[in-house]
C-alpha cells in the first residue's frame, strides 16, 4: 500500500492486513477496531485478524509489550497477513522495531488515513494538499529509510555532492513542501476571490461539517440535486462541492466538505486548511449527525468534529 495506490482493479485480491490495538480501559474495544477494519476496506485492505493489548498507553519501543509482539509475530504467520495496520500513529523507531520483528511492512493509522485521501483525491487542489501531507509525515520518517548510511562529516566540502542520499532527500522533501505551500496559497487566493464575488450577490452560504460517511453528500445531493458521489465509503469526499437552490425566492449555496474522524492527523488539518476555510467564512455551519448511532458514538463523534472545528478556528 504506497501513498499513491489507485484503488484496487476489479476482480484484484485485496492486501490483507493483521490489525493491531492498544486500548486503554476507558475506550472500547470493539469500537476502535470496527473504524479500523472501516479504514481498512476503504483503502482496499482484507483484514485477516486481529490482536488487542489493554494498557494505559502503549510500549515506547515496540507499541505493544515484549510478550504481545511473541504472540503478534505468531499470529501474523499464522494468519498470512502481507502488511500490519497499527490503530494510532507510531513513533518511526516504534514502526522500525515492528518491521523488523515480523519482516513486513507496518501501516500505521495515519498512513491509512492519508492512503485514502491519496485514492479519493480528484481534484489538482485535492491532490497537491494530499502530497503536502504526506511530505510533512514522511520528512521526520526519513532517517528510518536511510539508516544504514552515515553522514559523511560536517561543514564545509560535505553539502552538495558530498552530501548523503539522507540528507539529498531531505532537502528535496523540503523544497518540495516549499513548492505546494506556494502553489495552495495562490489557489487560496482564487478561492478567495469566488467568495467575493459571492459576498457582492449577497449569497447566504451553507457549510455542511460532520463525521466522514454521516450523509453530508447525500444532503447536499436532497437540497441541490448535486449529483455527488455518496458511496458507502470513508472519506468519500475531499474536494469541497459547492451548489445552490431555491427557498421562498430567496437564492442560497451549500457547500458539501471533507469529512472529520477522531484522531484527524494534524498533516491532513494543515494540508487541508484552505478546503476547511470553506467552514470559516460561511454564514451557516450546519453540523451533520448520524441519527442512527449509539449514544455515545454519536458524542465520540461530535466531539471529534467540534474538536477540528476548533483547530481551525471555526
Amino acid at each position: 500500500m504506497t501513498p499513491h495506490q489507485p484503488d484496487p482493479a476489479p476482480g484484484a485480491e485485496p492486501e490483507r492486513g493483521f490489525v493491531v490495538a492498544v486500548v486503554p480501559g476507558s475506550r472500547d474495544e470493539a469500537e476502535e477496531l470496527a473504524e479500523l477494519r472501516e479504514l481498512a476496506r476503504t483503502a482496499g485492505v482484507e483484514t485477516v485478524g486481529d490482536i488487542v493489548q489493554h494498557r494505559p498507553r502503549p510500549d515506547r519501543r515496540t507499541y505493544v509489550g515484549k510478550g504481545k509482539v511473541e504472540e503478534l509475530k505468531r499470529l501474523f504467520a499464522d494468519a498470512e497477513a502481507e502488511c500490519l495496520l497499527v490503530d494510532d500513529e507510531l513513533e518511526p523507531a516504534q514502526q522500525r522495531q515492528l518491521e523488523n520483528a515480523l519482516q513486513a511492512r507496518v501501516v500505521d493509522r495515519t498512513q491509512l488515513i492519508l492512503d485514502i485521501f491519496a485514492q479519493h483525491a480528484v481534484s489538482a487542489e485535492g491532490k497537491l494538499q494530499v502530497e503536502l501531507a504526506q511530505l510533512e509525515y514522511n520528512l521526520p520518517r526519513m532517517r528510518g529509510l536511510w539508516q544504514h548510511l552515515e553522514r559523511l562529516g560536517g561543514g564545509v566540502g560535505t553539502r552538495g555532492p558530498g552530501e548523503t542520499q539522507l540528507e539529498t532527500d531531505r532537502r528535496l522533501a523540503r523544497r518540495r513542501v516549499g513548492v505546494l505551500k506556494s502553489r495552495l496559497r495562490e489557489l487560496r487566493r482564487h478561492r478567495e476571490t469566488r467568495r467575493q464575488e459571492r459576498r457582492r450577490a449577497e449569497t447566504p452560504t451553507i457549510a455542511l461539517a460532520g463525521y466522514t460517511n454521516v450523509g453530508k453528500s447525500t444532503l447536499l445531493n436532497a437540497l441541490t440535486g448535486a449529483g455527488a458521489s455518496v458511496d458507502d465509503r470513508l472519506f468519500e469526499t475531499l474536494d469541497p462541492t459547492t451548489r445552490g437552490f431555491d427557498y421562498e425566492g430567496r437564492r442560497y449555496l451549500v457547500t458539501d466538505t471533507v469529512g472529520f474522524i477522531r484522531r484527524l492527523p494534524h498533516q491532513l488539518v494543515e494540508g487541508f486548511a484552505a478546503t476547511l476555510e470553506e467552514t470559516l467564512v460561511a454564514d451557516l455551519v450546519l453540523h451533520v449527525v448520524d441519527a442512527s448511532a449509539p449514544e455515545d458514538r454519536l458524542e465520540e463523534m461530535v466531539s471529534a468534529v467540534e474538536a477540528v472545528l476548533a483547530e481551525i478556528g471555526a
